[in-house]
């Protein structure tokens, strides 16, 4: 195509005009290569951090995640913003921002407390915490229902997703998969399609507890009994109560 553009007019030029062509060719290629190759060049850096800073935001990470209780705990640090422009600072202090879980993907926040210009900035890090938990090995496709032998237990890191892990097969075995898994994905709630209890109608066992006491009854489900949504039922004396389905044809109710 490139021929065709600088020496489709020239088929009938005098040499010396072929190789002019030639020569202004070749320069426009050179500066093609020069443009790509500085636009390369000029990509910005991210900033450099102190590895005494590094291993702060690592050890504070490691230290607020460690109150899970988790017996292991590994945290990555990442990178700043490479678009970032900072002062020179002579004290960099790590904290944890406020209402920021260390689970997952995360961030620690970084102040300049002695330098000429103070700043702020958030450092990425990814906290994983280990524990045991249910995989399953083989994988599984959306709409199986999971048996004993498609799940196993082994040590994984709990803070992947942002769903719970399930680790005990008896929340698993007989529940039905909502999406498909990979194999020796871990098994989290969010994977299962939730179950109903009851339907609309149905009569149910309202079981209200309160401060020191526990009440038995029956009532009339308002609406469908789904797993871990609120229901409403009306009890024999005629009083709507909201609770949440625990069981067949079950509500717990909390006075």
């Amino acid at each position: 195509m490139l021929s065709l553009l600088l020496f489709g007019p020239l088929v009938r030029a005098t040499p010396r005009e072929l190789v002019r062509a030639l020569f202004w060719a070749v320069v426009l290629l050179l500066a093609a290569f020069g443009l790509m190759t500085s636009a390369g060049a000029d990509e910005p850096a991210a900033p450099a951090l102190d590895p005494a800073i590094v291993e702060s935001v690592r050890s504070l990470a490691l230290g607020k995640a460690a109150e899970t209780g988790a017996p292991r705990v590994e945290v990555v640090v990442g990178q700043l913003d490479p678009r970032l422009r900072l002062a020179p600072c002579q004290r960099i202090e790590p904290y944890v921002p406020s209402g920021v879980r260390l689970w997952g993907k995360s961030r620690i926040g970084l102040r300049c407390t002695q330098g000429p210009t103070a700043w702020n900035v958030y450092l990425p890090v990814t906290v994983k915490v280990f524990g045991r938990a249910l995989v399953v090995p083989a994988g599984a496709t959306a709409g199986s229902v999971l048996a004993a032998g498609d799940v196993a237990e082994q040590e994984v890191d709990l803070a992947e997703e942002i769903t719970a892990a399930i680790a005990e097969p008896q929340l698993a075995v007989g529940r039905t998969l909502a999406q498909t898994l990979r194999p020796g994905q871990t098994l989290r709630q969010g994977h299962l399609k939730l179950r109903q209890w009851f339907a609309a109608g149905d009569t149910v066992r309202v079981i209200a507890t309160g401060e020191g006491f526990s009440l038995e009854s029956e009532g009339q489900a308002l609406n469908n009994g789904i797993e871990g949504q609120p229901a409403k039922v009306r009890t024999e004396s005629g009083r709507v109560l909201t609770g949440l389905p625990s069981g067949e044809r079950r509500v717990e109710v909390v006075l």
